[in-house]
This record gives C-alpha cells, structure tokens and sequence, in this order.
C-alpha cells in the first residue's frame, strides 16, 4: 500500500522518521507538516505495505503504531487525500523465538550467532545455548549450564558462558564441548574480553572479577548490586562499562579505566542491560530514555538518544554489513541499522 503523490504545496511532508528502526509493535513519530489538520478526521499512515495506527496526531508530529508483521519499507501519510513523500523505516525481523536471552548475544568471527537461553532460577533449561547460522537455521549448541547468563567469544573462537545459579562461567569449543573455566563468582552475569585476552565477569551482588587466561580470578572493581545482572563491554581505549539495574528509574552506566578507577559516564535510564560499541565510539544501550524503550544510542559526549524502538529487548550484538541483533526475552529479531559495529576482538 504505497500512495501515489500530487503535486500539491499544501500536501502533507515527512522530514524525518525517529528512531529509524522499530520492533514490530514498537513506535515511532513522524515529523514535518500539513501531517493532520483541525478537522476530527485522523491521517492515514503506512509502514511499507501495511497500515499503521495513528496514536497521536498534530500538524507537526505523529506518533504511530508499527503492527505486528509490519515489514521494512517507506512511511507515509496520507491527509484529506494529499500524500505524503516518503521515507525509510527500518523494522525488524524475528529470526528465532521460545528462547529465553536475558543478556547479549554473541557473535564468532563467521558471523553465527549464540543466545543463552537462561530459564527460571535453579531450574535448567532443556537448551543452554543456542546456535544461529547466517541462514537463520537455529540449534542447540549447548545443554547442561544451569541458568546460562552472559555469553563472549575469546580470540579462539571458544565461547564463555556464565552460570548466574552457580557462580561459574564455562568454556565451550568451537565443537562444542564444554568445560568448567572458574568457579566461584556468586551470581555471575555479563562478560566481555579485552584487548589482552583477560575475561571480566559481573557479579550481581556488586563485584567485577578479572579472569586470567588460566581462569585466576581476581577483584577488580567493585559497584552496587543490581537486582539483575551486569552487563559489560569494552571500548577501544580500554576502558570498561558496566550497566546494571537497580530500582532506581534514573540509573547509569559506569565506566572503569584498565586500572579500576570508577567513573559514571551517564546517568539518566531506566532499567540499562546489554551493551555493544560502534567503529566511531558510540555505546548503544537496551534501556528506556525519556520513558521510551529499546536501544539507546550514548555518544561519546554523553549525549542520547533512541536508535531503536521496541519493548523487552534485553541485548544485542552487531553483525556484518551494518546489520544487528536484538533480543527480546522470547525473540532474537535481525534489525538492518546501517552501523559498523566494534569488532570484539
């Protein structure tokens, strides 16, 4: 369903769709002019091929609803039969369902991608880790991790996998055999690896280990529980973040420098978890701004924004080409961003 345009000054005209990408079900606004008038009558919107609900509607701006099966493709408005321009709006694709992520997936240097089904707590899932091809072919990859939790690859292409019931995090093959890499970490959530090949594990009741390459564990900093997990991911310049949600609505994300110095680097979201980086040096963060849920784009300066909208997502990891993946509690959706993500390793 695509309007055809007239010729028309006083049709209605998009200047810009915010945020550029949605979950279906998600919401975006739409400013420019002429987008409604006076009258009780309500523009009409689509998203590509299907319609989409007017929530709210002014001359200026609307917000619409993105429906479920909504597809990417172009916006458009069509008022007191004028149409609109048009344009771009990414929507994501559900590429796999009934699992249970509850942090970032991760991804290997061929670009398959790894979800951590974590289950309620104490009970063990019938699948740990699942395994996602380039074709969107979903295994089971893992079995046997009780409440599997946060999830990074090491420069071998082995996968790590914390236990946040038992404390552990475990090391994974490529073939995927698994082994016990250290123990003893209270309730371990996220990890990530730095440049040096040492692996950083949170723990939920307020520390961040330092693991060596023999899985030597050490203290290396030290924050406020979270009612959750810890989420992590590194910078170019070395330096840690640390998202973990509190009962605050106002919370932050923490930066840690190579020698544990704890800074905050933003303070302002609501319920912060999984964390990636850009090329350029942006920390995108699955959160609520402003009220707003999904992916949260912080830049260098500290200032933010919304990059994707959508309710639940609780990670993502960037993939080839620009594109990314996001996960929900139940979902992994494959979103077209047009960013180069941080290679992480």
């Amino acid at each position: 369903m695509k309007f055809g345009l007239h010729a028309n000054p006083n049709a209605p005209h998009i200047d810009s769709v915010f945020p550029a990408a949605v979950l279906p079900g998600g919401e975006v606004e739409v400013a420019g002019h002429a987008l409604a008038t006076d009258e009780y009558k309500q523009p009409v919107a689509v998203v590509g091929e299907q319609r989409a609900p007017v929530l709210m509607s002014q001359p200026s701006r609307l917000r619409l609803h993105v429906p479920p099966g909504a597809i990417s493709g172009h916006v458009q408005v069509r008022v007191n039969g004028q149409a609109s321009n048009a344009l771009p709006l990414a929507v994501g694709v559900a590429i796999a369902e009934n699992l249970d992520p509850v942090a970032n997936p991760a991804v290997d240097e061929d670009g398959n991608l790894y979800v951590a089904s974590s289950g309620a707590r104490g009970e063990l899932a019938p699948v740990s880790v699942t395994r996602i091809d380039t074709e969107y072919n979903a295994r089971t990859f893992v079995t046997g991790i009780m409440n599997a939790t946060g999830l990074a690859i090491d420069a071998d292409g082995n996968l790590f996998v914390s236990s946040r019931h038992e404390g552990t995090v475990y090391r994974v093959t490529p073939s995927g055999a698994k082994s016990i890499f250290a123990e003893g970490m209270g309730v371990a959530t996220g990890l990530a690896f730095d440049r040096e090949g040492f692996l950083y594990v949170g723990d939920r009741s307020g520390t961040i280990f330092k693991l060596s390459r023999d899985g030597k564990v050490f203290v290396f900093a030290t924050l406020e529980p979270s009612i959750s997990a810890y989420h992590l991911a590194f910078n170019d310049a070395g330096t840690l973040f640390v998202s973990g949600p509190t009962t605050s609505g106002n919370e932050a994300i923490h930066a840690i420098a190579p020698d544990g110095t704890l800074s905050e680097f933003y303070r302002g979201l609501g319920r912060p978890q999984g964390l990636a980086f850009d090329v350029s040096g942006n920390l995108y963060v699955a959160a609520s701004l402003r009220g707003r849920r999904g992916i949260v784009k912080i830049a260098p300066d500290s200032t933010a924004s919304l990059a994707v909208a959508g309710a639940g997502i609780v990670g993502l990891a960037f993939l080839p080409e620009g594109d990314a993946a996001l996960v929900t509690r139940d979902t992994v959706y494959h979103v077209g961003l047009g960013i180069n993500g941080r290679l992480l390793r």
